[in-house]
């Protein structure tokens, strides 16, 4: 989680809301990614997105079978539709998002029964660092 959370702030540099992802492979950071949708002027660039294709094009499967996802923030239903498409194992993350979340807080895609695949979820991960850098941001951005 600390390797998301460091994505994260490049994104926070960067002027993106801070949301950071790795994907772990046998205890291996085999990608990694953070929020860039307004610097690809693409709504799918989520931290999420962005690491599940990198390491698809790392492991040459678009099948990520035995690898997890590491966020900071509770994946959206996009993102959560993709790790299930990509047949991720489990996400873990740091902190719930009371807007969007889509692995329990507002929805749950993990979990859907009606679904082929279900992903395991793990969530409050150094939530604490992981829910104030991003409150810390929303305050600066509308103090400002």
């Amino acid at each position: 989680m600390r390797a998301a959370l460091a994505e994260a702030r490049r994104a926070r540099k960067e002027g993106e809301v801070p949301v950071g992802a790795v994907i772990v492979k046998e205890k291996k950071i085999i990608a990694r990614a953070h929020n860039q949708p307004i610097k690809k002027c693409d709504p799918s660039a989520h931290a999420e997105v962005l690491a599940l294709r990198r390491a698809a094009r790392k492991l040459k499967n678009y099948r990520l079978n035995g690898c997890d996802l590491y966020v900071t923030i509770e994946p959206c239903a996009m993102c959560a539709g993709v790790a299930i498409q990509a047949r991720v194992d489990k996400i873990i993350f740091g902190a719930k998002d009371q807007k969007a979340g889509a692995c329990g807080s507002v929805l749950q895609v993990t979990g859907n029964k009606k679904l082929n695949h279900r992903v395991k979820i793990i969530s409050g991960v150094l939530e604490v660092e992981c829910r104030s850098l991003i409150q810390n941001f929303f305050k600066a951005r509308r103090a400002g």
